[in-house]
């Protein structure tokens, strides 16, 4: 089962691909460690089509910052939450998908769902297209394995970043790249459905990045996740599209207009990853929530955990 999620402009889509899922667990490391991702000097250059994409691109960071969009600052005193909001939220941001696959068409659903996360430590690889340079290859794997050590902190997930035996691909690839990349998505998840696949390798103009989650057959819990980031955002943009996806592979498929201060909103009021977050991923992660919980089984737990983690309310 695949569980996809992508950000943009236009509405957060997330839901099932209904594709069952081919390949088994990701291979056991070796007991010597691997070697750490490094930077790949580019093996093609900058084309017009993606240059015209990164211009168009500034243009809109550049229009969301000026109007007070994008913030980094995890929330403030402007953006106070209660343990209800927080309960209220989590719930409808893990425990429901907004689209589907139906007959091979993303279609909204707004479907309830089981409990999804991880159960085995995330093993993070970063692969690059062949036209992007070096030092934002050197950026963007500084922050991700900056961001994933974080993740890894809120939720006591283990993870780690490594160049073979990955559970957890991110792509970034300018537009040619994504184009070809069927067959490597096909050799890291067979069972990748074909609404997905044309999702990630024909991104709409209004989408920035995508995230699937796959889960062997019927279970609750992810074996792997793979992320298509667009290279040619602006560094900000890319920034939020790395933090949302990475997050949302976690489990935290859906969006909600009501999250505030929140990333799992599709009104691009926040581009980090805010307090309400993580306590949502701290949430998540937590051991008396299970894997397969149905919604009505988790929600005393669930308000029980909120209460806990904001016990004065805020």
């Amino acid at each position: 089962m695949t569980r996809l999620k992508a950000s943009g402009l236009s509405p957060i889509l997330c839901g099932l691909a209904l594709a069952s899922l081919l390949s088994g667990c990701a291979k056991a490391p070796s007991d010597a460690p691997p070697p750490s991702p490094s930077v790949v000097m580019p093996t093609a250059a900058l084309d017009a089509e993606t240059l015209k994409a990164m211009a168009h691109y500034r243009a809109i960071e550049a229009t969301r910052r000026a109007n007070g969009l994008m913030r980094t600052d995890g929330g403030g005193a402007d953006t106070p939450f209660s343990a209800r909001d927080l309960a209220t939220n989590f719930i409808a941001i893990s425990f429901f998908d907004e689209f589907s696959d139906q007959s091979g068409q993303l279609v909204a659903g707004g479907q309830e769902v089981r409990l999804h996360r991880w159960t085995r430590p995330l093993r993070v690889a970063i692969e690059f297209g062949a036209s992007v340079p070096p030092d934002q290859q050197a950026q963007n794997l500084a922050e991700i394995s900056a961001y994933v050590a974080r993740l890894s902190q809120i939720t006591g997930l283990p993870a780690e970043l490594v160049d073979r035996n990955a559970n957890f691909l991110i792509l970034v690839e300018n537009p040619p790249e994504r184009r070809a990349l069927r067959n490597r998505i096909l050799s890291f998840a067979p069972g990748t459905s074909e609404a997905a696949m044309q999702s990630a390798l024909y991104m709409a103009p209004s989408t920035y990045c995508t995230v699937f989650g796959y889960s062997p057959g019927k279970s609750s819990f992810y074996d792997r996740s793979l992320a298509v980031l667009r290279a040619e955002l602006p560094p900000l943009m890319l920034s939020a599209c790395i933090h949302e996806e990475i997050a949302q592979g976690l489990g935290l498929v859906n969006d909600s207009p009501r999250a505030r201060p929140s990333i799992f909103n599709d009104n691009a009021e926040f581009a980090l990853l805010t307090r309400l977050d993580e306590l949502m991923l701290k949430m998540l992660y937590d051991p008396r929530l299970k894997p397969g919980m149905t919604l009505d089984e988790a929600r005393p737990i669930v308000e029980q955990i909120a209460a806990e983690l904001l016990p004065d309310g805020v």
